[in-house]
């Protein structure tokens, strides 16, 4: 099966760590990411691989070679500027040809099972494939928002808290269909998530949303790559899946998760929670066939009846507005149920 890695990246906000190196060749643990993804492709069967390359691509292409010694077969693109991540794809369109095929970036430690992936994709026949990630602080992703059948509805590209309504971000990882990419121009700077994702949707070409087991991280700050190689250390990245990181602890709320609802004003309440994220993705996907809007939080209206729901920008709360006192009152005490199910 066919994959295309995209290990173009320079990695400006790492060169403190890495130096000259290109961002796919960072070690963790004294191995490179790009030698931890060609295994993981092997593993998942995806043995025929097309890097495309950008900044200082001959020390990819010097340490990697044709592949063979990681029991795939290697090829390159080389891009003299860069064409964004569906522009670079685009430029490979005589390797993929009329076949389903991977896209993983070079920059992400990863354990999924992707031959699984793979296999949902085919059985959906979707457009794209996306791989799904929780993420209890998910402000530096792109949030996907999924119908209960799992096709994606919307794409929230590195919000706010107040605007956080789901905790699944976009990996970068998907499996694309050769339709999909007929939607991108040629010789012309595009993007899967800016550009190509709300094309398709426009054009009411399913996306599938799949929420992946494993481990993933994108080691694109210090802060990540350090994260990242002590996750190593702890045997969270291993040759076989393993079990979920716990997620990162939330900041902490002044007030105890069992604590009452702030009635300050009878129209708006503070409910504390564990992982604010998470508790929107549950509201969301329920109010969804609703006719919810998620473009400020949760806001959900029926007849004279408005209710709004968002994360707290500071605390680890979830904040909840009403156009009547007992539309607040219910609605802080249902999510309180909620997370003293969940403890």
């Amino acid at each position: 099966m066919k994959a295309i890695l995209l290990a173009g990246g320079q990695g400006r906000r790492l060169r403190s760590i890495t130096g000259k190196l290109p961002k796919p060749m960072v070690p963790l643990v004294g191995v490179p990411v790009l030698d931890r993804l060609l295994e993981l492709l092997r593993r998942n069967s995806f043995t025929d691989v097309c890097a495309t390359l950008c900044y200082r691509p001959e020390a990819i292409q010097e340490h990697c070679g044709d592949g063979s010694s990681y029991g795939v077969h290697l090829r390159y693109r080389i891009e003299t500027e860069p064409r964004g991540t569906a522009g670079a794809v685009r430029a490979c369109s005589d390797f993929y040809g009329r076949d389903d095929f991977l896209v993983i970036s070079g920059d992400a430690a990863c354990s999924f099972d992707l031959l699984q992936l793979y296999r949902q994709h085919q059985s959906s026949g979707a457009a794209v494939t996306v791989a799904l990630f929780p993420d209890a602080e998910p402000l530096q992703y792109g949030l996907v928002l999924q119908d209960r059948e799992g096709y994606v509805r919307h794409f929230i590209e590195k919000p706010d808290w107040p605007h956080v309504v789901t905790d699944l971000v976009n990996t970068g990882i998907y499996i694309v269909s050769p339709r999909a990419m007929t939607y991108v121009p040629e010789d012309t700077p595009f993007d899967f998530a800016n550009d190509l994702f709300p094309l398709l949707l426009a054009a009411n070409e399913p996306i599938l949303g799949v929420p992946m087991d494993g481990y993933w991280c994108d080691i694109g700050t210090p802060r990540a790559y350090y994260r990242c190689c002590l996750d190593v250390l702890d045997g969270r990245l291993s040759p076989t899946p393993p079990e979920a990181p716990e997620s990162p602890e939330s900041p902490e709320s002044p007030e105890s998760p069992d604590a009452p609802a702030q009635c300050a004003d009878p129209l708006r309440r503070s409910v504390p929670c564990r992982d604010r994220a998470h508790r929107m993705r549950t509201l969301s996907e329920a109010m969804m066939e609703a006719g919810a809007d998620f473009t400020n939080g949760l806001h959900v209206r029926d007849g004279s009846w408005e209710l709004t729901v968002r994360p707290d920008a500071e605390t680890s709360a979830l904040q909840v507005e009403a156009n009547t006192p007992d539309a607040a009152a219910e609605t802080a005490r249902l999510l309180e149920l909620m997370e003293q199910h969940e403890q």
